[in-house]
């Protein structure tokens, strides 16, 4: 039986970020990202946050090497691109241990860790306390 259509090798990477979690597929290609369904363009309005999206891959001069296909819930923009960033990273990893050296140097294997603080009782919010009135 012949197939309809030649499969792709694809590299999965989960990336997370505050309280953003992305799901990357890598599949060779020419450089599209898609995001959520969406292009980069469309999803990302800052540049800063297109370019935070696309470090791993410049980093490793994959850019025009694979297409990334990801799925991003939770969190900002901020926390999600690096989100993003994180699962890319992984992903990459996947298709060629031989980034690792270069991704450990610019940190983007490393999961950032700041989380929201709890609210504690008797405040407001995590540490800001009700006004304070000596009468």
């Amino acid at each position: 039986m012949p197939k309809a259509k030649s499969e792709k090798i694809m590299f999965y990477g989960t990336g997370r970020r505050k309280s953003s979690i992305s799901r990357v597929r890598l599949v060779e290609g020419t450089g599209i990202i898609t995001i959520n369904g969406k292009n980069i363009d469309e999803y990302f309005g800052l540049e800063t946050l297109k370019v935070i999206v696309r470090q791993p891959l410049s980093a490793t001069n994959t850019l025009s090497k694979y297409d990334v296909i990801c799925k991003v819930v939770g969190g900002g923009y901020t926390g999600q691109a690096g989100a993003i960033r994180h699962g890319i990273s992984r992903a990459l990893l996947q298709a060629n241990n031989e980034y690792r050296p270069t991704l450990k140097v610019n940190g983007y294997l490393t999961r950032d860790p700041r989380m929201k603080e709890r609210k504690k009782y008797g405040l407001k919010k995590a540490r800001r306390a009700p006004q304070f009135s000596k009468r």
